[in-house]
């Protein structure tokens, strides 16, 4: 699974929510995947972090400013 991209992560990801939120799963099957749904989500996570580290590492070598986290504005939530 560590050899998909994020973008790939995240389409299986978003299947597996649609199958979950369709609630036509037997039990057993939902479980297998909500679990394949956390490492999808934990794999994405970890490439995310993975490209903000390679970001902010280009940014310091050029002598630019660190990135700062990202704060949803009240127009983004809505």
């Amino acid at each position: 699974m560590s050899d998909l991209s994020f973008e790939q992560a995240m389409q299986q990801l978003e299947k597996i929510v649609v199958q979950l939120e369709q609630g036509e799963l037997p039990l057993e099957q939902a479980l297998e995947q909500f679990e394949q749904a956390v490492k999808l989500s934990r794999l994405s996570q970890q490439k995310l972090q993975q490209a903000e580290q390679k970001v902010s590492r280009l940014l310091q070598q050029q002598g630019q400013e660190n990135l700062t986290p990202f704060q949803p504005s009240a127009e983004d939530e809505a």
